[in-house]
């Protein structure tokens, strides 16, 4: 129960149990770059005036730490965008797309990321495709229309081999 209501003997009233007010959600963005800064105050406009879900996601990754942004490789984007019915969307993804020299031929694809490495731009630009920033997004899709909304496997970090069970016990995967 979280409170207990009535009047004790002293005169004192509700006694209210604040164990479960606090509430552990980012509001704002952590990092100190200006541009994710601005990023997220456009983004809180888009929020407000467009009330589209996708801009409540993107927002909301915006303000992740960079251990919950993971980065893509650029096979991977290829593979999700390369599915029926996605050729011609835009490609987002809040965070790094990185090069990846086991995919041979890069598809022509759109991509808005948060940073693409220099051999990944080279590559993505060079089979005629497009790299653009959040606010040109913003521009082009500001409710997300004709978007593929993509994010990385968060548990790849080497850090998550430690987690879960004591390594040893049944059913563990630690290390």
């Amino acid at each position: 129960m979280r409170f207990s209501i009535g009047i004790t003997e002293n005169g004192a009233g509700i006694d209210i149990s604040h164990r479960f007010d606090r509430k552990s959600v980012r509001r704002h963005a952590k990092s100190k770059d200006p541009y994710v800064q601005l990023l997220c105050k456009l983004y809180r406009f888009l929020v407000r005036r467009t009330g589209a879900k996708f801009n409540k996601i993107i927002l909301k990754r915006l303000y992740m730490a960079r251990r919950h942004r993971p980065p893509m490789s650029l096979r991977r984007v290829a593979k999700h965008m390369g599915r029926k019915g996605r050729k011609e969307k835009i490609c987002v993804l809040v965070g790094t797309v990185t090069n990846d020299m086991r995919l041979y031929d890069v598809p022509p694809m759109k991509i808005c990321a948060l940073h693409v490495t220099e051999r990944a731009r080279a590559r993505i630009l060079k089979a005629g495709g497009e790299i653009m920033t959040f606010d040109e997004l913003a521009l082009r899709a500001p409710k997300g229309e004709n978007t593929q909304l993509l994010q990385a496997a968060r548990s790849t970090r080497k850090q998550e081999k430690h987690f879960g069970n004591a390594p040893g016990t049944k059913n563990s995967h630690a290390k």
